[in-house]
């Protein structure tokens, strides 16, 4: 993944992670151990019961936060984006990344307003839905492709979002698959440690399986602009990460239709 993007070398990258539960609290543990070296991971843990409308978020906010240049907003209730303005200015903050693995937790109504709010402070903002959809200039899938140009989102997107993988093959075996970027959550590091030593025949199908037990916290129900569940979407985002990995090593089959004869003299 690019360097060329974000702090400059040698400065310290700050991130604020938000978060309320199981799903964000292991973003951000992820991140406290797989992180750079450069990077300061701060966290705060947001309380679980929010109201639908907040009219005053300092009534659930600290005094105050340690700067940043990024926040991540990893809420399991929609009450915790309308505390992300208040948050991004009390951190001085210049781009906020607010994944959705779940509809229910930030609706596309509500991540609509976020963006319009954050647009008008200056910050930069991103919606990856599912979470590791985020590349350095994209995020989502097919067809719901979104693109951006902000360095901030971009230099955290080239270590954590869209899995990508380095294959090493010997004979019919994946020997190591290195993890180029892992997904902000940790599951492409964990499939890659269970694929060690796979027969190549075999690694899309366990590495769906390993993806399924991690497990993928993505959402079951269909999102209504993909048809599809997120976490679908996501298993997909992984298999089609090992695919591209796997591509050189993979034999092309030819079929030859039935009855037909190469150089057939007429």
């Amino acid at each position: 993944m690019s360097e060329q993007q974000g702090p400059a070398r040698g400065r310290q990258f700050g991130i604020l992670c938000l978060f309320q539960g199981q799903w964000g609290e292991r973003i951000t543990r992820n991140l406290e151990e797989h992180a750079p070296g450069h990077w300061v991971i701060s966290r705060w843990k947001a309380p679980k019961i929010l109201p639908q409308i907040i009219d005053d978020p300092e009534d659930f906010l600290p005094d105050s936060f340690p700067a940043a240049d990024l926040v991540l907003s990893l809420g399991e209730h929609p009450g915790l984006a309308q505390l992300v303005p208040e948050v991004a200015r009390m951190c001085a903050a210049k781009a906020v990344i607010a994944p959705i693995d779940r509809g229910e937790w930030l609706p596309d109504g509500l991540a609509s307003q976020l963006r319009g709010w954050l647009q008008e402070m200056g910050v930069a903002s991103a919606f990856p839905k599912p979470f590791c959809s985020l590349t350095e200039n994209s995020y989502n899938r097919t067809p719901q492709v979104v693109g951006y140009e902000d360095p901030i989102i971009a230099h955290f997107a080239a270590h954590f979002g869209r899995p990508a993988f380095r294959a090493r093959v010997e004979g019919e075996r994946l020997v190591h698959l290195e993890v180029q970027r892992d997904a902000a959550c940790g599951c492409a590091r964990h499939t890659a440690e269970g694929l060690a030593g796979c027969l190549l025949s075999e690694a899309l199908e366990k590495a769906g399986m390993l993806h399924h037990h991690y497990p993928c916290l993505a959402g079951m129900t269909k999102d209504d602009n993909y048809r599809d569940t997120l976490m679908h979407v996501s298993g997909n985002l992984l298999k089609d990460a090992l695919k591209e990995a796997l591509q050189p090593y993979l034999k092309v089959v030819y079929l030859r239709p039935q009855g037909r004869i190469a150089n057939q003299e007429e």
